[in-house]
């Protein structure tokens, strides 16, 4: 690779198995993307350890009552709200507990805003705006790692003290020294600098294993099964039934007459079905428990 390569993000560079897909068939342009998108895995099982720090420090923030954020700019930023957007229905928190930035804000989820990502205070500004402080972690999403708006924010972040976590897609340039760098080499993309593919899928394929992760260590979720989903919709409703029927090891009869006992929720409702309790003495041995439902259960853990 030239020096004039090395000095431009390797996301920026040209792919040379994708040299010519301008003018092959439809076939052979699905094998392409296909096969670039193997890479993807081997990638971020690389960077496993660096993904199990991001993960810890994510934890130690929502434990002490700090929250998550994401902030990035174009696609990153936008896959950033997306993961936060899913942890309230699916691990019934808070909506402030894991919170995305994009910058130009709400409007840049549609449409892109001129020079919003080159507005290095920008990033600053937006932190400020929702008083992030010590307690929090800031993971700074850019397929390039240089990207002005989040360089600046995660500055920001460090300099009060917060952790700072840099996922990014460059092996190549000068990177923000965070706390935790996140570096999915991917390689270049299909159609060069067209981050939305590769590295896209891979900051979320990251950011699902940083937020789900943290929130299993919080305990919403029991074996596999999500115990803290909100049943807000229909499909929401059956998912919630099948749980507590799965966990409870109750017909659906029985599972309907829990939830309502325990007033739609899933631990409380479960724990009544498994230790044959009513519902305030499910919920005192969940309190006891901190909200874990294997410890309540009285079941052993295995970490």
């Amino acid at each position: 690779m030239s020096s004039n390569e090395k000095m431009q993000a390797l996301t920026e560079t040209r792919n040379p198995r994708t040299l010519y897909i301008d003018r092959v068939g439809t076939r052979d342009a699905v094998k392409s993307f296909i096969r670039e998108d193997m890479a993807i895995h081997s990638a971020i099982e690389a960077c496993q350890e660096s993904i199990s720090k991001a993960v810890d420090c994510a934890y130690s923030s929502l434990l002490k009552g700090g929250r998550l954020v994401y902030i990035g700019a174009g696609t990153s930023g936008r896959l950033g709200v997306l993961d936060a957007s899913e942890c309230p229905p699916t691990f019934g928190v808070p909506s402030n507990m894991v919170i995305g930035i994009i910058a130009g804000g709400d409007k840049a989820l549609r449409e892109a805003i001129e020079g919003a990502e080159d507005d290095k205070d920008g990033g600053k500004r937006d932190l400020e705006g929702i008083h992030f402080n010590n307690k929090d972690t800031l993971i700074g999403i850019t397929a390039s790692g240089t990207t002005p708006y989040v360089v600046g924010a995660l500055e920001y972040a460090k300099s009060i003290g917060a952790n700072t976590v840099l996922l990014c897609c460059n092996p190549y340039g000068e990177l923000f020294n965070a706390d935790v760098l996140i570096n999915v080499a991917v390689g270049p993309e299909v159609i060069a600098g067209s981050t939305r593919l590769k590295s896209g899928t891979a900051c979320k394929m990251v950011l699902n294993m940083i937020s789900s992760i943290s929130m299993i260590k919080l305990g919403k979720v029991y074996e596999n099964l999500m115990v803290d989903v909100k049943a807000t919709n229909n499909k929401l409703k059956k998912r919630a039934l099948k749980i507590v029927m799965e966990a409870g090891r109750i017909p659906n009869y029985e599972a309907e007459a829990k939830l309502v006992d325990a007033e739609g929720n899933l631990k409380v409702a479960i724990v009544m079905a498994r230790l044959d309790v009513d519902a305030e003495t499910a919920r005192r041995k969940l309190n006891t428990a901190n909200g874990y439902l294997y410890k309540a259960l009285g079941e052993t853990g295995y970490f």
